[in-house]
């Protein structure tokens, strides 16, 4: 297995930036997956990695080993494309067993043990005689894959294997290749668009947006302390609201921090809470990083009459009537109810707070359309933003 490194790499494609600069280490047998909107270079990422590409400027390293002018097939990379790629004249063991066209099965195996193997490690036995277009999208899905463990790869690349199937599917697979990753060990980097796919299976996430680098963290860290607002705004629901800063209180902590996600300008201050007006409304929060959030725009000394931008998340916030919710350590708001989407086990509820949109996650809604509500929320969940 290996570890991978991109540092400062940067990919044009006559005179468009795909990739701006960008830096990541992936640890060995880690579940590393790239998250972002279509355009944002998660692909070109994985081009990259499996020699498909070359960095205009910065360096792909394996381990120690710069990979520059390595072609594809010396990588020792297995891919899984987007539309599995098989070979409709092949049958399922032939089309794992073309994984094995540049190099001998590991561990001194035979080719038809391997294939064998692989097809009873992604639940295919006795397939192996089918041809492709028999099976289903998540069975064609599995094929691709045993395909691309065939050779004993020291990094397993997805590109979004999963998007042409339907939502139930796509959630039994993920489960079954995270299991899978898992017990092979494998370096493995992912690729999907989807916020929640990527919360699910991973070790960790790198946001990407417009060829950079939004921020990188385990799925815990992106979704509860996003780093920017595309971040808040991208991963998962989110409120996200903009005021002037009415008072500070901040302590000398007698070192210096990073201002923001991406400054390496430092302050010797840090914010300990903050008044905010929104919408003619003050707001208290809670400004102080914990002691791993050394990196966090929350770390930011801010003064009376700055903007800030925070957010909370819609399961953070709580209804009442607009007679409840007396409690002096809420922030609170009067809103009006939009709409409610019965979602199940929850209950998505719309909100119109002056013009502002606001969204509401309950377990339970019996309200309509048109009733006054009062929102609280507390101080600890809101999040600062650069």
């Amino acid at each position: 297995m290996t570890d991978v490194h991109l540092d400062g790499v940067t990919k044009e494609y006559a005179g468009s930036t795909a990739l701006s600069e960008l830096s990541l280490h992936v640890e060995d047998g880690e579940f590393f997956t790239l998250v972002g909107p279509s355009g944002c270079g998660k692909t070109t990422t994985l081009r990259l990695l499996a020699g498909f590409e070359s960095p205009t400027e910065g360096r792909v390293r394996f381990g120690d080993d710069d990979v520059a002018g390595v072609p594809p097939e010396d990588r020792r990379v297995g891919v899984v494309f987007q539309n599995y790629a098989l070979f409709p004249h092949m049958s399922v063991a032939e089309n794992v067993a073309y994984g094995l066209r540049f190099s001998e099965p590991p561990d001194g195996q035979s080719k038809a043990a391997r294939v064998a193997d692989l097809l009873d490690l992604v639940d295919l036995s006795g397939m192996g005689e089918r041809e492709p277009d028999a099976l289903s999208g998540g069975q064609q899905q599995r094929v691709a894959i045993a395909r691309a463990l065939a050779p004993g790869p020291h990094l397993l690349l997805l590109d979004e294997p999963m998007s042409a199937l339907d939502a139930r599917l796509r959630e039994r697979l993920r489960v079954q290749v995270k299991e899978l990753q898992s017990d092979l060990g494998v370096t493995t980097v992912y690729v999907t668009h989807d916020q929640e796919e990527a919360l699910a299976v991973s070790d960790r996430v790198a946001v990407l947006h417009d060829g950079r680098l939004e921020q990188v963290g385990t799925p815990r860290d992106v979704y509860r302390r996003p780093a920017t607002r595309f971040v808040a705004e991208f991963v998962g629901d989110n409120n996200v609201f903009e005021g002037e800063v009415v008072d500070s209180a901040v302590a000398d902590t007698g070192t210096a921090t990073p201002t923001t996600a991406h400054d390496t300008s430092v302050s010797p201050l840090e914010t300990k809470e903050v008044t905010v007006r929104v919408n003619g409304t003050r707001f208290a929060l809670a400004a102080e990083p914990a002691a791993d959030e050394a990196e966090s725009a929350d770390a930011r000394s801010v003064s009376a009459g700055d903007t800030l931008t925070f957010c909370v998340r819609p399961e953070h916030l709580r209804l009442g009537t607009a007679r409840e919710r007396g409690d002096d350590s809420w922030n609170r708001f009067e809103a009006t109810v939009a709409s409610a989407e019965f979602l199940g086990e929850r209950t998505r509820v719309h909100l119109d707070w002056d013009g502002t949109p606001v969204t509401v996650r309950l377990d339970a809604f019996e309200g309509e359309p048109g009733d006054r509500v009062t929102v609280g929320f507390d101080a600890d969940a809101t999040r600062l933003l650069d």
